[in-house]
């Protein structure tokens, strides 16, 4: 059956056809490479379970506690209530520490983080504005002054600084690193900033130091990681932490500018104070969580920032791409 339309209608049909060919393939450019969000149901948590480490890298003396602290106030990702899981599954099935979980800034205030051996920072994402998760919560309270809300925000992060520079542990997760974004205090601890992150893609992993004791998880090979490559500024550039993971910019896709160096860290650990730092920028994807090595690397990130796993986290050289 045939359809004739009038000859005055043909173009506008046709630049219809043309829009929707376009927005189609636009789109598909955009999602191509996102992973569906997947229901955090039992059958996931147990699949999970059973690719977890049996028992920790190092046996555990005594009792370690683990704060996960979970809060977000600005960018939800869909993976908080997943990684949550994971790592308490980690813990648990490993022996490696108890953890208990937080949503309330009211942890970090004097006396409260002294119950813990480590905390872990799982995708804590402020508002845009400020970047300052506590001033973010204070903010809502009407009976505070903006003086006190600005008072009582910088106490709650020295506190958390204070924690940590006197020998606690500090486990930072994908987002978590977002969570002082603006606090040059919180990027030395961390050893860098959130910069951007260009589309989400398929990520050649490369390992910075094969024979590290971090790094035995992968049995001395790289791995393809689908996720966001995060960008770090700040106190990134001073390089002082030891690297662990990292990828090439060079070999991305979707990035708006260039960079003199191609070798970007997504993973690493330092030294602050007397206390541990582990930071990772995996994982936007709870997919992320059915590969078992990748399980091993975060229950060893754990172990380390706990003091439990002993090893060199001294600073080193930049690595050099070879031509």
């Amino acid at each position: 059956m045939y359809f004739l339309l009038p000859e005055n209608q043909l173009p506008q049909l046709m630049n219809k056809i043309l829009f929707c060919l376009c927005l189609a393939i636009t789109l598909a450019g955009l999602n191509a490479q996102d992973l569906e969000p997947i229901e955090l149901s039992d059958a996931w948590l147990k699949k999970v379970e059973a690719l977890a480490p049996e028992t920790p890298t190092v046996p555990v003396e005594g009792s370690r506690k683990i704060l996960i602290f979970s809060l977000h106030t600005g960018y939800e990702h869909w993976v908080i209530p997943h990684t949550e899981a994971v790592f308490r599954v980690l813990l648990a099935k490993s022996g490696a520490a108890v953890s208990t979980s937080a949503m309330d800034i009211g942890v970090f205030e004097t006396g409260t983080l002294e119950n813990y051996d480590a905390i872990i920072l799982n995708n804590t994402c402020p508002e845009r504005d400020k970047r300052d998760i506590f001033y973010d919560v204070l903010r809502k309270n009407k009976d505070l002054t903006e003086e006190q809300r600005l008072e009582k925000a910088a106490e709650l992060e020295a506190n958390l600084l204070r924690f940590v520079k006197q020998g606690g542990g500090l486990v930072i997760v994908h987002g978590g690193a977002t969570m002082q974004n603006n606090s040059a205090t919180f990027s030395e601890m961390s050893g860098g900033s959130f910069d951007f992150h260009p589309k989400q893609q398929p990520i050649k992993m490369i390992l910075a130091e094969p024979g590290h004791p971090l790094l035995k998880a992968f049995k001395g090979e790289g791995f393809i990681h689908t996720d966001e490559p995060y960008f770090y500024k700040n106190t990134y550039a001073d390089k002082n932490f030891r690297p662990l993971l990292y990828m090439q910019a060079s070999e991305l896709e979707g990035l708006d500018r260039e960079f003199e160096e191609d070798i970007r860290y997504v993973a690493w650990i330092k030294k602050y104070g007397e206390g541990r730092v582990f930071l990772t920028s995996t994982s936007h994807n709870a997919q992320s969580f059915e590969n078992p090595q990748l399980l091993h690397f975060l229950l060893d990130g754990v172990q380390y920032a706990l003091g439990d796993l002993e090893c060199d986290d001294s600073p080193v050289e930049v690595i050099k791409v070879e031509e």
